[in-house]
């Protein structure tokens, strides 16, 4: 451990005696020597406590030291690059290319994050003017803003262990909207979460920051994550993992004496639908994208395609089948990572023996994997709409690389999108002639999906302003987005000040905007002064 791990005043903290926390090797699925403190009771208290007294200081920052500290945690993760995919690797086998890849999304988000808090989008500020003339009588002065709700817990992902847990866009969020944040790490990757949040300590001290804006727990009790929301002083909660344990936090959420939301994205299935035209026309091109983004990272995004809907009866024929039999020998062949550890490969294959023996389902190709504890067999199982419906185990996330075909008829792609639960995308893969249909596909999966997609595929989650990565539940418990700047918006309540002086106002709603921040005032949009960046 180095000083900055053992600062219990600053970040990383260590519970009192219990049951070791072991960092597991994911290649050869190894519990490696080196453990991590459970943390108790007493370790929640301290930094929720420690969070709550620094709540007010990070709060107060201007929107330009709240940007320098963001930018202050990019360039710390990217000075300790080698020694977190070095870790990472170890622990997850995810390989170093993929996990580069995924520490540079984690350093953009909070470089955009900064950017965003800059120009002062964080602050949402609204200014109507006095009118005395009002269409409904005299109107009085009224200036809105957004402000931080306090301390957030975020539970780290198992399968991003940049993107979407310690460095993820959980922690830049809360942190771009002014709220300290105790991270609950991931039990598949301790190290690693322990080397970001040294990270994330050096960038608070550099910004000359007093301790509790940061804080670690290592711990694979439930009871540890049931205390964390059920604290009185926590604000609110980001959660990205199963459906089973995001549905259980919301619980202990809103079952407070004072509830809170508990931001849960909990994946989904992901439904795919192609028309007869498009197998037709580019049968190759979406066989091709579709087998990738299947077995992309074994089958372990929240985005992966977990459904292709394809016609029947007469809708169907030679070239679907065919392109059913390209999709299933490119699945198969696919040599892909190995499962994140033990525990999710043996789930996988249990769920995948399930799917295999149900009645009316066939297996179009199973691929080869190597034996091991975490070996995962890519696999591609086909069935009618009619056989899903009366088999719900069917349309449920199987958190690995296997896909299912369904088979309707066209015309009932979307009767089909109907009937399914809340998703975080769905896709439609069709031709010019076929946007009657593919209008009135779209029109129902808007109200199915948090994102929809058109003639491409779900996985790869853009770093940008108009993304949106939730959906109505269950794939998220709240209609939010967990990706992108308005991620922030998790961590932000408006208050309105009516007839308050000039000089008793916050500086963002002050008639000279001494910060520059972008405004929408009596209706007109003024944008961000350029500010001279501190260094």
């Amino acid at each position: 451990m180095s000083s900055d791990a053992e600062d219990l005043g600053l970040g990383v903290r260590q519970g009192a005696a219990g049951e070791a926390v072991g960092s597991v090797m994911g290649g050869a699925g190894v519990a490696e020597v080196e453990t991590f403190t459970e943390a108790g009771p007493e370790a929640v208290d301290e930094a929720v406590s420690q969070a709550v007294a620094f709540a007010p200081t990070l709060a107060g920052t201007s929107p330009a030291q709240r940007a320098l500290l963001l930018r202050r945690i990019a360039g710390e993760l990217e000075a300790r690059r080698p020694d977190l995919v070095s870790r990472a690797d170890r622990e997850t086998s995810l390989g170093a290319v993929r996990l580069e890849g995924e520490l540079s999304r984690a350093v953009v988000q909070f470089e955009a994050f900064a950017d965003f808090v800059e120009a002062g989008g964080h602050l949402g500020v609204r200014i109507d003017h006095a009118d005395p003339m009002g269409r409904l009588g005299p109107r009085p002065d009224l200036r809105k803003l957004l402000v931080p709700l306090g301390p957030v817990v975020v539970f780290g992902a198992s399968n991003f262990p940049f993107a979407f847990s310690t460095p993820g866009g959980d922690t830049a969020s809360a942190l771009a909207a002014g709220c300290p944040v105790v991270v609950k790490g991931h039990p598949s990757h301790p190290g690693t979460s322990e080397i970001a949040a040294e990270a994330i300590i050096a960038a608070l001290r550099a910004a000359g920051l007093p301790p509790g804006g940061f804080a670690l727990l290592q711990g694979t009790d439930p009871a540890l994550s049931r205390q964390l929301v059920a604290h009185p002083q926590v604000k609110a909660v980001g959660f990205t993992g199963s459906r089973a344990v995001g549905r259980t936090l919301w619980d202990v959420g809103v079952a407070r004496a004072e509830p809170i939301l508990v931001h849960a994205e909990m994946g989904s299935i992901n439904p795919v639908f192609v028309t007869s035209r498009a197998v037709r026309a580019r049968a190759e091109a979406i066989g091709e994208a579709l087998a990738l983004a299947v077995t992309a990272g074994a089958g372990q995004f929240c985005t992966k395609p977990g459904v292709v809907v394809l016609p029947a009866g007469s809708d169907s024929g030679s070239d679907v089948d065919a392109f059913v039999a390209g999709l299933a020998a490119r699945v198969a062949a696919t040599r892909v990572v190995p499962l994140l550890n033990p525990r999710i490969a043996a789930a996988y294959q249990e769920g995948l023996d399930q799917v295999c023996a149900m009645p009316g389902v066939q297996v179009a190709a199973i691929g080869g994997q190597d034996p091991g504890p975490v070996s995962g067999r890519t696999a591609v199982v086909e069935a009618s709409w009619d056989v899903a419906r009366a088999a719900p185990g069917l349309l449920e996330e199987h958190f690995g690389p296997m896909v299912v075909v369904l088979r309707a008829p066209e015309s009932d792609f979307p009767l089909v999108a109907a009937e399914l639960e809340g998703q975080l995308t769905a896709t439609v893969h069709a031709q010019a002639a076929d946007h009657e249909l593919a209008g009135r596909l779209l029109d129902v999966l808007v109200g199915r999906a948090g994102r929809v997609v058109y003639d491409g595929v779900p996985t790869g989650v853009a770093v940008t302003a108009a993304m949106n990565h939730g959906g109505p539940y269950p794939a998220a418990t709240t209609a939010t987005t967990s990706v992108g700047t308005d991620a922030a918006l998790r961590f932000l309540r408006p208050v309105a000040y009516q007839g308050v002086p000039d000089e008793l106002l916050p500086e963002a709603l002050r008639e000279a905007n001494p910060w520059g921040v972008q405004r929408i005032v009596d209706g007109a949009w003024q944008p961000a002064r350029p500010t001279t960046r501190p260094r």
